[in-house]
């Protein structure tokens, strides 16, 4: 059976890839015999001018670039055949394996590869986003970028294909809003059809983000917006993590701002990254509040001594000295009763000086890194644990609850009592009055954790 020619010049070899209204072919170019791509755009029942808009300006971008790891142009034909017609781009044939596919063959990815692969693809964004005007792809995900030739510990040469979402600033559709790219790479402002450079940084950091995971990001949990990934890749480094968390950053002021800063800071680190901060409490709080990207720490100090801790003492104290005049004083008329209220004297001293001790010297820490969250006591060099700790991904609430305690017809702003609560499953983790924290405490600590962790602060009112 004979190939099919097409222009009587390009014979065709085997479909590579068939949308609705579209293919993609592998052919030989008859003339310089060489292996070409040639993708078709058909004119049936289901074309749209916005199709053939895209299509002739994938044409028009690719003409106007000359970069090795992207496909050249090499011509654009129209197609008048009895059974088809519409058009075609011939541009040339880049060997290799896409990212999805290697990964769906089970290869994975070490951290010096995934920065190689970043580095390279950045190269080309540098390049994509320096043309005048700039030319924005738009479409950046795992099947798009093909690999070729890998040796050693190298990735190999690195290719960015697909051109058919491109974007430059010249092309604009009047009042249309053009909503392209691929759930789960899309940048969020690209729902709204506003595409930027930034936007491109957020579908290169979405694909490392699977090449680590394996998982496409819209199989991660989110929270306000942000893909959660960092307890599946426990094997990198804390800066490469954090880079990635910068490139997927939902709010396009947050995230990095072009290709070029975004290599700078891949090779050079921001050193907040690496030195904690000390966050200043609310005027008149000893609490000690330390965060960067790893990890944020509370450290409640000792609640101390208050009025209804004193009045305990100084009663067992009275009361032990009663027992202590008796038993030295009066040992041959003690009776039995009087030896149960000096047991009883003696144990009411001891429970309240381990609570005075506690009230002294305890000392409460609750973290949260990217593993988990624990909350444990420390006393003179003694540590506990409040509640056993539980996996970072678990949260899934942060709330500041009111609870209205007697006498609600009386000043109810003086009967009131605020707890901050950590929802983890079916866990909580409580931090409030009982740990010796102010109504402006729970509020600052509340503000700091939602902030941190991106979740969002429930207020409820409990009478």
């Amino acid at each position: 059976m004979s190939s099919k020619i097409l222009a009587e010049r390009y014979e065709v070899h085997r479909q590579l890839g068939k949308q609705t209204g579209r293919q993609t072919l592998l052919a030989r170019d008859l003339q310089t015999q060489e292996l070409v791509v040639i993708k078709q755009l058909f004119l049936g029942s289901d074309f749209e001018w916005q199709d053939l808009k895209l299509f002739e300006r994938e044409a028009e971008t690719l003409k106007a670039l000359d970069r090795p790891a992207i496909p050249r142009y090499l011509d654009y034909l129209e197609i008048d055949e009895p059974d088809s017609k519409g058009f075609a781009l011939v541009q040339t044939y880049v060997e290799g394996k896409n990212l999805e596919d290697h990964v769906r063959s089970g290869r994975t990815f070490s951290e010096s590869e995934v920065k190689e692969l970043a580095k390279s693809l950045l190269e080309i964004l540098i390049y994509l986003h320096q043309q005048d005007p700039p030319v924005i792809h738009r479409d950046i995900k795992p099947s798009n970028i093909l690999l070729h030739s890998r040796s050693g510990h190298s990735v190999g040469q690195v290719y960015l294909v697909d051109f058919g979402s491109v974007q430059n600033q010249a092309a604009k559709f009047g009042g249309t809003i053009t909503v392209v790219g691929t759930y789960g790479y899309m940048a969020p402002e690209q729902f709204g059809g506003r595409s930027v450079p930034a936007s491109d940084l957020y579908g290169l950091g979405a694909t490392l983000i699977y090449l680590v995971t394996g998982l496409h990001p819209t199989e991660l949990s989110q929270q306000d917006l942000k893909i959660q990934f960092c307890d599946r890749v426990t094997y990198l480094n804390s800066n490469l993590i954090y880079w990635l968390e910068w490139m997927t950053e939902p709010s396009l002021e947050k995230r990095l701002s072009s290709a070029g800063e975004a290599l700078l800071s891949l090779k050079n680190p921001r050193p907040i990254h690496k030195s904690p901060m000390v966050v200043q409490p609310p005027p008149g709080s000893d609490i000690k509040l330390t965060k960067n990207s790893e990890f944020i720490e509370i450290v409640i100090p000792p609640k101390g001594i208050d009025f209804g801790l004193m009045a305990q003492l100084s009663a067992a104290v009275a009361a032990s000295n009663i027992s202590f005049i008796e038993r030295n004083f009066f040992t041959a008329t003690l009776k039995i009763d009087d030896q149960f209220f000096i047991i009883i004297s003696a144990s009411f001293l001891c429970v309240v000086g381990i609570k005075f001790i506690f009230a002294v010297f305890r000392e409460r820490r609750l973290r949260i890194d990217r593993q988990q969250i624990s909350y444990s006591s420390h006393l003179l060099g003694l540590r506990w644990n409040n509640s056993k700790a539980a996996p970072r991904p678990d949260i899934c609430q942060l709330e500041i609850e009111e609870i209205k305690s007697l006498m609600p017809d009386k000043r109810p702003e003086l009967y009131k009592v605020s707890q901050m609560i950590i929802q983890t499953g079916n866990q909580k983790y409580r931090l409030g009055v009982k740990q010796g924290l102010s109504e402006s405490e729970i509020e600052w600590l509340a503000t700091e954790l939602s902030q941190w962790l991106g979740v969002k602060i429930k207020r409820t009112w409990t009478e």
